[in-house]
């Protein structure tokens, strides 16, 4: 039995290109770890004026990294009006628990889980250079701290003054504070928070620019701080491949290395099998290679399906004596019997002219070592 997957792209619309818009998913009641935002598989928006690429990056929570691997062709200081822009849709979860806080290092993502409301928002995020590391590990928000001031530790002031570009010993809230106007203080060694950040480097959000610090949107890291509390869990991980299953369809999702931290080929292609027999009750399926080489060869982030399993049917047993009700047996694991999947190229629908387009792994336990602290700060 041959399934063909044909992927259209078609519209998602919004209100107004000044609209702000943090991913938000429902969380699957059935044990599936991918989560969809929009119901189109290639969501597209139209630029209503003349702005960057950036710029709409920001509009959807996406950091800099991931709209440009999105939109290869496109100048990231240079889009027209009416130009359209492709987004973000399917995403597979980390692998750590649904509650709290997970940051995926790998993908410059945050995580929030909101068991209450069985949703989890989604935000894009700033992380620490290859020589400034964000630290691994499990932890919480020790703190809360509104229009924060910011006291350089000396290393960051010494590296500072070597540019030419002197710090004070305390850099007073405002909007060049490089700390934004809200902070969650995590509780490790080393003065590690999540925060806002400066207006001149509003656009390093989603880039490996930061002290260790993990720097957010001024709007996101608001709607962040107003709805965690202090001693929420926060998990920190680094899983540039993740697997994991939506609608009896197995994905795959990789991302490019962080800086100094390059995988072989081969080394990547033992984490990926690795995940997809763990993900698979340790058995290997018959999962379409090609679409594994491809996706991680182009490393776009974006999940890729890999293989469809045939769910067992619920059954029914007889009762045992004339007195007992009929006994339902509960649904059986489902099977790896692979059903083939034929990929096809996305086909493109067009767009009338004039038309407004709008909105519609490395295992987790890579955990806080304190040999792997720095003096993070921003």
């Amino acid at each position: 039995m041959n399934i063909k997957l044909l992927f259209t792209f078609s519209a998602v619309l919004s209100t107004s290109a000044a609209n702000i818009y943090a991913a938000t998913y429902t969380m699957p009641s059935n044990g599936d770890t991918v989560v969809t935002e929009y119901t189109d598989d290639v969501p597209l928006s139209r630029s209503e004026k003349d702005e960057t690429l950036l710029d709409v990056a920001r509009r959807y929570s996406l950091g800099q990294t991931e709209i440009l691997r999105l939109n290869p062709d496109l100048d990231r200081w240079n889009i027209k009006k009416g130009e359209i822009v492709r987004l973000s849709n399917k995403r597979i979860l980390p692998d750590s628990p649904h509650n709290g806080i997970t940051l995926n290092i790998s993908e410059y993502r945050m995580y929030h889980y909101s068991p209450a409301t069985g949703q989890v928002m989604s935000y894009a995020h700033g992380v620490g250079r290859q020589d400034w590391k964000t630290p691994l590990g499990q932890t919480s928000v020790a703190k809360k701290v509104k229009n924060p001031s910011w006291h350089p530790p000396e290393s960051i002031r010494r590296e500072h003054a070597a540019m030419g570009d002197p710090l004070p010993e305390t850099v007073l809230p405002g909007p060049h504070n490089p700390l934004g106007a809200h902070a969650l203080y995590l509780n490790l060694p080393g003065e590690y928070r999540i925060h806002g950040t400066d207006i001149d480097k509003i656009f390093g959000i989603g880039m490996q620019i930061t002290h260790g610090c993990v720097r957010m949107y001024p709007e996101d890291i608001e709607e962040l701080y107003n709805t965690v509390e202090v001693g929420t869990p926060v998990y920190i991980v680094k899983q540039p491949i993740k697997v994991g299953w939506l609608d009896n369809i197995l994905y795959i999702e990789a991302h490019p290395d962080l800086e100094g931290e390059e995988m072989s080929p081969a080394d990547r292609y033992a984490v990926a099998t690795s995940l997809i027999q763990k993900a698979n009750n340790q058995v290997m399926p018959e999962i379409n290679q090609a679409a594994l080489a491809e996706a991680l060869k182009n490393l776009t982030g974006d999940p890729v399906p890999l293989f469809e399993r045939i769910p067992m049917p619920v059954e029914e047993s007889m009762p045992v004596n004339p007195s007992d009700s009929v006994n339902v047996i509960p649904p059986s694991t489902p099977t790896s019997q692979p059903i083939p999947m034929e990929l096809k190229p996305p086909v493109h629908k067009a767009i009338p002219a004039g038309a407004t387009v709008k909105k519609g792994a490395y295992p987790a336990n890579n955990y806080y070592s304190p040999s792997a602290v720095g003096s993070g700060a921003n």
